[in-house]
């Protein structure tokens, strides 16, 4: 029995709405045609009990079909939980062809779309930004397509070009300009988002050597396309590696397994908020007669606007201006000196002075602003915080937040409930937190907040805000439960993933499979925020301000699907393994969804 509370499991009311519309047209037609229908069920009954049997949730058969009804949104939802092939669905924007690679492609997909060049291909990892894409495939390569890539002003024709091999990535992260990769040894790699860029020069040492003379031909590691390493700025402990990176627009987290956090700076542009939680490193001075490969060290300092300019928003009547004789600043002067154009502007990585000595175990990036968990379920943000995104209240009016600052997740709630944050999804300017409320006598469940920039609909509140600074509790997925015969009482339900775009959507991965039973066809996907390149999916191009499950044109739930593959090919046509354990994963893109199959690690 459901916990009657405003937390309980809303899909049951669809389903007692689909019973009462059944059972009212059954009425409708009369005694004979009831008896009837009765007799054809009976001799049905029959028949099927002969048969193996049939879950609830269990996928509908797939049929053969012709042309037409293979591009169907129901066909998607079917094949896709059958035993078949792997399909990759895409849906939304394409106009910089990271949808599809063909030269014929379509701008936008209204409804969930095929993309024939991913068949049976199972990534590690995939990411999408507004002009150009990039995925590891199953080997640990890194492949990148898309507009920005080829730097093509029409159509992308070109299949994905593999860009760095033979590393055993296992994460990825894009900005505008870069491409983070994260090896399973810990080591952290970064390519451009340009094809143009990653062209060797003629006479350059090979990425994979010592910079004095190249000897990657003599190990059999001889590269075609630049790369560059990033490091951290200090020795790491002894087995201390790093594990997870998160990249906004101009900056980089890095998080060890010891559970220390590192920043880096993209560009110039990587503190203006304060977003990097320090203001002076160091860099690779540039290359000059002197120094070939820039071997000398330049010092320089981010200031925030906030503290460079404390009076930008002020009126002009109390606005401090310089006066004429103030000195120069020569940082400044020194800072239009510099390209953050390279791949190596910063080879680098920092770590955080206000997180050194707590222990961290997650992090998450905005486009602006950074998040960092600690062990204990707390939570700390710094950096963009006009539109409340970093989640300190109504009350905290600053723009840049550039000190980390803990996060409070348990307004509004009784004096003896304990709040823990269970993980961190940020994207754009929204930031949402899954977190765990137990009061000591009731049963736990989990809610996940939102705060930050919802003109869209992107915090799920059914309410279109464009700052909210308190984390508000997301509609019909925050304290759902149900029965679990394992400990004979309800248990919550947990959100699998959310996946955050920084165009203002969203995509949560309902964890409906954990207690589901045999006969279970996945997991639920729910989409909601901006819509206006149709990247929810739903074929409408009216935002959503509220969390809704995704289905096709004829009502199928669209579930993600996990199953062990026949096999799984790399993005070179071979088959890498057979029999792998695959599930479906939902990537917010910029105006776009994708729907791929991951290899479960």
């Amino acid at each position: 029995m459901f916990r009657r509370s405003p937390r309980v499991l809303k899909f049951t009311r669809a389903a007692r709405g689909v019973h009462s519309h059944v059972a009212a047209s059954t009425k409708a037609k009369g005694r004979p045609l009831l008896v009837a229908s009765a007799v054809a069920a009976t001799a049905g009954i029959t028949w099927y009990s002969t048969r193996e049997p049939i879950h609830n949730d269990a996928p509908p058969p797939i049929t053969t079909v012709s042309d037409s009804q293979e591009k169907s949104p129901l066909y998607i939802v079917q094949s896709l939980n059958g035993a078949d092939k792997l399909k990759t669905l895409v849906w939304g924007s394409n106009k910089s062809h990271v949808l599809s690679v063909g030269e014929n492609a379509e701008d936008s997909f209204r409804t969930p779309a095929v993309a024939n060049w991913l068949e049976n291909v199972a990534l590690r990892e995939l990411g999408v930004h507004e002009r150009h894409a990039a995925c590891v495939d199953a080997r640990g390569d890194v492949y990148q397509w898309g507009d920005g890539f080829e730097g093509k002003p029409g159509s992308s024709s070109g299949r994905p070009v593999r860009t760095l091999r033979g590393k055993n990535i296992i994460r990825l992260q894009l900005t505008p300009t870069r491409v983070y990769a994260l090896s399973a040894s810990g080591r952290i790699y970064v390519l451009s988002s340009s094809s143009e860029e990653q062209a060797l020069s003629l006479g350059m040492p090979t990425p994979a050597s010592s910079p004095w003379w190249g000897t990657g031909w003599l190990w059999g590691e001889e590269e075609d396309r630049d790369f560059a390493e990033v490091v951290p700025d200090a020795k790491l402990g002894w087995r201390e590696k790093f594990v997870d990176i998160a990249a906004g627009s101009d900056h980089l987290l890095a998080l060890t397994s010891a559970g220390r956090t590192f920043a880096h700076p993209v560009t110039l542009k990587a503190n203006t908020y304060g977003q990097l939680g320090f203001r002076r490193f160091d860099i690779p001075a540039p290359a000059a007669a002197e120094h070939p490969f820039g071997h000398a060290r330049l010092p320089i300092e981010l200031t925030p606007k906030s503290i460079a300019d404390p009076y930008a928003k002020a009126t002009p009547a109390i606005r401090q201006t310089p006066s004429s004789g103030e000195v120069k600043d020569e940082n400044a002067e020194l800072l239009a000196t510099l390209d953050d154009r390279s791949i190596r502007f910063s080879d680098k990585l920092f770590e955080v002075p206000a997180l050194r000595g707590i222990h961290i175990d997650g992090i998450a990036a905005g486009s602006r602003s950074s998040f960092a968990k600690t062990s204990s379920g707390r939570v700390l943000g710094w950096g963009a915080n006009e539109f409340g995104q970093i989640g300190l209240g109504r009350e905290v009016t600053l723009d840049s937040i550039t000190v980390p600052t803990e996060v409070i997740l348990w307004r509004n709630t009784p004096a003896g409930m304990r709040t823990t944050c269970l993980d961190i999804y940020a994207g754009g300017d929204l930031t949402f937190f899954k977190v765990e409320r137990v009061d000591g006598s009731a049963l736990p469940y989990v809610d996940v907040l939102a705060c930050g920039n919802g003109q869209f609909g992107g915090l799920g509140n059914a309410l279109f805000s464009n700052a909210q600074g308190t984390p508000v509790r997301l509609r019909n997925v925050s304290g759902l439960l149900e029965y679990s015969e394992k400990h004979n009482n309800l248990q919550p339900i947990m959100p699998h993933d959310i996946s955050v775009s920084p165009t203002g959507h969203v995509l949560l991965t309902l964890d409906t499979l954990a207690r589901s039973g045999p006969g279970a066809a996945g997991r639920d996907l729910l989409s909601w925020g901006a819509n206006y390149e149709y990247q929810l999916g739903n074929g409408k191009r009216g935002s959503s301000a509220s969390p809704t499950a995704l289905q096709s044109g004829n009502g199928v739930r669209f579930l993600l699907a996990r199953k062990k593959a026949d096999e799984v090919r790399d993005l070179q046509g071979k088959v890498w393994k057979k029999g792998v354990e695959v599930e479906q994963t939902a990537l917010a893109g910029w105006g776009n969804s994708v729907v791929y199959w991951k290899i479960r690690s």
